[in-house]
């Protein structure tokens, strides 16, 4: 296969609903270190052998397992190479998520957040431990300790509820029940009831 036929087909766009996202890109490069391993913990590094040619034999590359996964995901399903990279920092990402216009994008933004929400529970079980090594009052250590159990569990259901912004969405359009409509100020709402066999007019 030539060069230019590859070329074709890495660049040609997909919108397939089993197109891996990058952040699932980044956790198969995480998993070359570990299988447990987080895309946030790992980095990668590229060099070329001793054999290569010689004009980039000298030449490396690595960074950010993240950020490698951006640039092999747009090169592989067609995105825009020079396509921002999802931003670490909070406020950033929420900027992001008012420009988000695409599923992967917005799958991304989440995974994003729950791995910025895991860097978090560090922080909190870091602070928990300093506090029970300072002596501060238990209550201090044991709201620490409840506040990274629940920054955790939210972590993992972002994780588990990001893929379905990445599915087509669902045809069916049947209205479901209409709420109660709430009375007006002042105004009470009427009540009916339905009148008993045993009492009804004949």
């Amino acid at each position: 296969m030539t060069d230019a036929r590859v070329d074709h087909i890495c660049l040609e766009p997909t919108t397939s609903s089993d197109t891996p996202t990058a952040h699932d890109l980044a956790r198969a490069l995480a998993a070359h270190l570990h299988p447990d391993a987080a895309p946030r913990d790992v980095t990668v590094s590229f060099s070329a052998r001793n054999q290569a040619p010689i004009e980039y034999r000298h030449h490396g590359r690595g960074g950010p397992v993240t950020g490698i996964a951006q640039e092999l995901h747009a090169h592989l399903f067609g995105l825009p190479e020079d396509e921002a990279p999802i931003p670490t920092a909070l406020d950033a990402l929420l900027q992001a998520t008012h420009t988000a216009t695409s599923p992967e994008q917005r799958t991304a933004i989440l995974h994003q957040l729950a791995d910025q929400l895991r860097n978090a529970t560090e922080i909190i079980q870091r602070h928990q431990y300093e506090a029970q090594w300072d002596r501060l009052p238990d209550d201090v250590a044991a709201q620490l300790r409840h506040a990274h159990d629940q920054t955790k569990q939210i972590a993992e259901a972002l994780d588990r509820v990001a893929p379905a912004f990445n599915s087509p969405p669902t045809t069916d359009t049947t209205p479901g029940p209409r709420p109660p409509r709430e009375p007006r100020d002042g105004a009470v709402a009427p009540t009916t009831s339905p009148m008993s066999p045993a009492v009804r007019r004949r």
